[in-house]
């Protein structure tokens, strides 16, 4: 879609669509042709989805060669989510694991891979990487919280060679706000039990043509367990600045502040039996502190060509005091001789402060240009990265539960160098078009163990191909398939010997992904179906107790991943007469497969070399399903019920059943809870009243076993409201 007549100066442009959340944007247009896809053009390079699913424009819509999702800010809104994992359960193909209640430090699997700390997946805020070390150590100990996107976007297939550096999984990009060159601002307060608290203020204007949008919150409550207890202020500040008729500049800093009393250990069988949501590592203490800010220059050098580069960086502090008793070394201690067991923990039994600092930086330049080559339509994405990471990792144990410093017995420091490239053509022949791809990742490793003067380097490289076709099949269906190269860069410390600093033989995970299906677009309804296939040539354990039981320093071979997933909306209008409506909206996932291929032997729970060949990968249930049931009334009322579904699992490669007096093996049962919201505005003092309830019925259910049992977060309930002024 192109606007030709219109004049030059600052134009604030509101795009609404039935069924979509408004988009607005404030743009300063030269005299040239501009195109919609360029007007609305985010900071990130997911403008073709973001598009998309703002306008739905079926001449775009039916072009991405590949399973895509959004989750938009109406229906963030209307769920009133409350955090990151409630949100992604929406996506069909993403499994979401609760942890500590909050999703502080999520959990995210795409397609039966390991959700343990996100590591399968890219993770990017307005197309910037969020991990505290995406090539180093790309564990998710920091999330910002939901609360400030506006929208969730997930690629799954052959677009992913555009990102890096994890291409396995799925990249999600969290897009924020864009300033709106108008006074604009809203006041939301909510809480409910377990001393929920949530206020959060957002004020946006215009100074000397600079839009600006300032964004405050503090939000706390308990945990999922007794002795758990989250507080967190977020602080962000974006500013959007035209310059000339072609130009841009965008600028964004946040500061985020968390102070919470978490553990790291998950319950004992017994101890679950006894109270389900005990917690007796009450001194446990996580304190973090986070500043970053980017800078985004978009040039315009033709209304088909255009230039946008982006600058960023962020230091990160993280202090984590824990009592090193786990669930596999209770009653008593190996790791802590003079705690003399549990009965003593508050007493004898000494802390260890897991202490880290990071500082990342980088600068990312991509193109995106529109050309005819002899008569046949293409669209060209080019551009490439420089990055790099430092790891100030130390480890001090202290002798008493409430120490705050100790003896050292860690100091390392690990640098990342990182330089990639990458460049993606889309091919568009009458209703065919083929989009292939090449991206480059270079990773340099370096690694310093001050205690021992052990020092090891090493490097890598990778070609990351990828392919995928569409064929749109009249106005209203898209039919798609792709294939590309999964990519995963092994972590430092997994790579590089800490006691000699010699390079282990560790190769990077690598596979090849695979995915077909369709997509519909009707004025009241869309569907969307895919089947994957995920053929892992090498999938690597983590050597950390986060990585589970028996997670071993080792490469664990051939896997597979296959299955399909479905997700689709349709909306009732006129419902009982014209003033009230229906829509209901829903998204499965059925992995069929998620097993070890090659010769795989277990060592866990005092086996030894037990063949699991053919045995189901730990954390990959067989079936998730999100479904939504809602309701409209003409004067604003809305109210939706949602029913989460997550399937049978295993804790362990050896696929126990029956739970391990640790609680660290065996099955982990299926689970169903329930959400309802109601919402209701009062448009004479432009507030909107809500309250909700999460896991409405109480259900109590194992959410993860990977330090021991850990229970989902119990009921919630939660009132509030948001004033715009």
């Amino acid at each position: 879609m192109v606007l030709k007549e219109i004049n030059s100066g600052l134009w604030h442009i509101t795009v609404t669509r039935e069924g979509f959340a408004a988009s607005e944007r404030s743009i300063q247009v030269g005299q040239d042709e501009i195109s919609i896809e360029m007007l609305l053009r985010p900071a990130s390079a997911f403008e073709q989805i973001r598009v998309t699913q703002i306008l739905g424009l079926a001449e775009q819509a039916m072009e991405i060669p590949g399973s895509i999702s959004r989750i938009d800010a109406a229906m963030l809104a209307q769920a009133k989510v409350f955090n990151l994992d409630e949100a992604l359960r929406k996506v069909p193909g993403a499994y979401a694991r609760s942890e500590e209640g909050f999703s502080l430090r999520p959990n995210i699997g795409i397609r039966g891979l390991n959700p343990t700390r996100s590591s399968k997946v890219l993770l990017l805020e307005d197309g910037i990487p969020i991990t505290i070390a995406p090539y180093g150590d790309n564990a998710t100990y920091y999330h910002p919280p939901v609360e400030r996107f506006e929208s969730i976007e997930v690629v799954k297939g052959a677009g992913q060679v555009l990102f890096g550096p994890q291409t396995i999984g799925g990249v999600l990009n969290y897009v924020t706000p864009q300033p709106l060159f108008s006074r604009t601002g809203s006041i939301t307060v909510d809480g409910g039990n377990r001393d929920y608290l949530n206020a959060r203020v957002q004020y946006g204007d215009t100074f000397k043509k600079t839009g600006f949008l300032l964004d405050a919150m503090r939000k706390q409550g308990e945990g999922a367990r007794e002795n758990l207890r989250h507080g967190l202020s977020d602080f962000n500040a974006k500013l959007l600045r035209p310059v000339g008729s072609r130009q841009t500049l965008t600028f964004k800093a946040n500061y985020w502040i968390e102070d919470s009393r978490v553990t790291y250990s998950g319950l004992r069988l017994n101890e679950f039996e006894a109270n389900p949501r005990a917690n007796p590592f009450r001194n446990d203490a996580f304190n973090l502190n986070r500043f970053g800010s980017s800078a985004s220059h978009s040039v315009g050098f033709t209304p088909a060509t255009v230039l946008s580069t982006t600058a960023y960086g962020y230091t990160v502090e993280r202090n984590w005091w824990r009592q090193s008793s786990n669930s596999a070394q209770r009653p008593n201690d190996s790791a802590d001789p003079a705690c003399g067991g549990m009965a003593n923990l508050d007493t004898t039994c000494g802390n260890e402060g897991r202490l880290r600092n990071y500082t990342v930086w980088g600068v990312e330049p991509r193109v995106r240009t529109q050309q005819r080559w002899f008569g046949v339509r293409n669209e060209v994405d080019f551009g490439g990265r420089i990055h790099f990471e430092t790891q100030e990792r130390q480890q001090q144990n202290g002798p008493l539960p409430t120490s705050r410093s100790g003896v050292t017995v860690e100091n390392n420091q690990r640098l990342n160098r990182a330089f990639s490239g990458f460049i993606q053509n889309r091919f568009v022949i009458g209703n065919l078009s083929l989009t292939p791809g090449l991206r480059l990742e270079h990773v340099r490793y370096h690694r310093l163990n001050r205690l021992v003067n052990a020092r090891g380097r090493t490097d890598l490289s990778q070609w990351i191909p990828g392919m995928g076709v569409s064929y749109a099949a009249g106005s209203a269906l898209l039919l798609f398939a792709g294939v590309h190269r999964g990519f995963a860069p092994p972590r430092t410390e997994d790579i590089i010997s800490n006691t000699t600093g010699g390079v282990v033989d560790l190769d990077p995970e690598l596979s090849w992904n695979y995915e077909a299906g369709f997509r519909t677009r009707a004025r009241r309804s869309n569907l969307e179906a895919a089947y994957f296939r995920t053929r892992f040539e090498n999938q690597i354990i983590p050597a950390n107790l986060a990585g589970g039981v028996g997670a071993a320093l080792t490469s664990a071979g051939r896997t597979l991943h296959e299955g399909f997933e479905l997700s689709g909306e349709t909306h009732w209008r006129s419902v009982g007469g014209s003033r009230h409506s229906a829509y209901l909206r829903g998204a499965l996932t059925y992995v069929a497969r998620a097993e070890f291929r090659g010769t795989r032997f277990s060592n866990v729970g005092g086996f030894s070399n037990v063949l699991v060949t053919g045995n189901r990968l730990p954390y990959a249930p067989g079936t998730l399903l999100n479904t939504t049931l809602g309701y409209q009334h003409a004067a604003g009322l809305n109210a939706m019920i949602e029913c989460v579904y997550t399937g049978r699992q295993f804790g362990d490669d050896l696929n126990t059943v029956n739970s391990t007096a640790d609680g660290q093996r065996g099955a982990i049962p299926s689970s169903m809870i329930w959400n309802a919201t109601l919402n209701y505005p009062v448009e004479r003092w432009r507030t909107t009243v809500f309250i909700t309830s999460k896991n409405l019925f109480d259900r109590l259910y194992i959410a993860d076993r990977t330090r021991g049992i850990l229970p989902g977060m119990p009921r919630l309930v939660q009132a509030g409201f948001r004033w715009s002024f």
